[in-house]
């Protein structure tokens, strides 16, 4: 079972806060020491593969999301909690720092939670987009300090700089230079974004005029897709597994399902394992390219749903710590027109056939057995999703 494994580290008691240049350093030596961890060894010769670690260092320590393939979730969160206390002892400029805790949050707690509730009055309901509500609901954050939630905003601002194919301008903040006396680009609409300063009188904002986005929403947004991305991919292959321990397809499947019931429904008898697997080869080929640089344009219809996707955890996750503002949400939405070059996508979550509104051309154009053909020669779709194109120009897919 592959969990996210949540490290929370703290600096000394009484040491000074971590300025910028510290915070680097310390991102740098937390990756040297988990790049030499090959695998964990626990109790009875337990073994664990660690696939993947994203480091956030914030000004009183560091937030750890460690992937992790493991027999138990209670195995991966106690060996994860050792492993990053012998990184840290390993390290003699972070040898004093102490390890918080180590668990799994969020999407995995709440599966837990309605697991153990399966057979009483609190069990989850049967139907699975009320079984999605279920698990996605906003939990009671009032026992959540301030200082809690400063640390979540400053792990996403820091994961925000790994989101290396899009600058603050993808969010829709004003180029340097470009921006009027009023702080709003050419974009931001017919009135200034007028706001109240700290202290100061509150002005309205015109009804009509949509918000400037700042770099500091920006920054939010980013290190939320960021941290998204992570979150779908490890729900993702849970998705994965679910559908191939049933030996089964989305339609008929009775576990729990993250995402992949969320795909137009139409089409849900076709979802089945291999289709799963295409569909996390595809996330992971494109969240592989928004943090690598290399990212130019949506390869494929199916990109074009794991983006859709990704948008919406992006949203759930600033929900949930409180951080979903009008401004960020905003970004959000500027991010997705940037990315989107249009919605025809949109049409697959009709309840008939494609095209049933009476449109032709790019309804017609969405049929199943295209979803991962590139849109054109230009695009790419990682080898292993990619349909195959016989001789007769239809585009083939192992589920038909």
């Amino acid at each position: 079972m592959t969990y996210v494994v949540t490290v929370e580290i703290r600096i000394p008691e009484g040491a000074p806060e971590l300025d910028g240049l510290h915070r680097v350093g310390a991102t740098a030596l937390l990756e040297q020491g988990f790049a030499s961890v090959a695998g964990i060894e626990g109790a009875d010769g337990m073994e664990m593969d660690l696939f993947d670690v994203a480091v956030a260092v914030h000004p009183g320590g560091a937030i750890l999301k460690v992937m992790v393939a493991a027999p138990s979730l209670e195995f991966a969160e106690e060996a994860v909690g050792s492993v990053s206390e012998e990184v840290l002892e390993r390290s003699e400029l972070l040898a004093e720092w102490t390890v918080e805790s180590s668990e799994v949050q969020l999407h995995t707690d709440a599966a837990r939670e309605s697991l153990e509730a399966a057979d009483g009055p609190g069990a989850p309901p049967s139907d699975p987009q009320a079984r999605r509500a279920h698990h996605t609901a906003k939990p009671d954050t009032a026992d959540e300090t301030e200082q809690e939630t400063q640390d979540h905003e400053a792990a996403f601002r820091t994961l925000a700089a790994r989101l290396r194919s899009f600058g603050p301008a993808a969010f829709g903040v004003a180029e340097t230079g470009a921006a009027t006396e009023t702080g709003a680009g050419p974009e931001a609409g017919p009135g200034p974004d007028v706001r109240p300063e700290p202290g100061g009188d509150e002005r309205p904002r015109a009804a009509d005029a949509p918000p400037v986005i700042t770099p500091e929403s920006a920054e939010l947004a980013a290190g939320s897709l960021v941290y998204g991305a992570e979150v779908l991919i490890d729900e993702l292959y849970d998705d994965v597994q679910a559908l191939a321990e049933e030996d089964t397809t989305v339609a008929e499947c009775q576990g729990h399902l993250w995402h992949l019931d969320q795909l137009p429904s139409r089409h849900a008898q076709q979802y089945n394992e291999l289709f799963a697997r295409r569909f996390l080869v595809t996330a992971i080929a494109l969240t592989t390219r928004f943090t690598d640089g290399s990212f130019r344009r949506l390869g494929c219809l199916a990109e074009e749903l794991v983006l859709k996707l990704l948008l919406e955890q992006a949203h759930v996750t600033l929900d949930l710590h409180g951080l979903l503002d009008e401004d960020v949400a905003a970004a959000l939405g500027r991010f997705a027109g940037e990315v989107y070059e249009d919605m025809d996508f949109a049409w697959l979550q009709d309840t008939g056939e494609d095209g049933a509104d009476g449109r032709g051309g790019g309804g017609a154009a969405l049929g199943f057995g295209t979803w991962f053909t590139p849109f054109d020669d230009a695009r790419y779709v990682h080898p292993y999703a990619l349909d195959e194109i016989p001789e007769t120009g239809v585009p083939d897919t192992a589920e038909n």
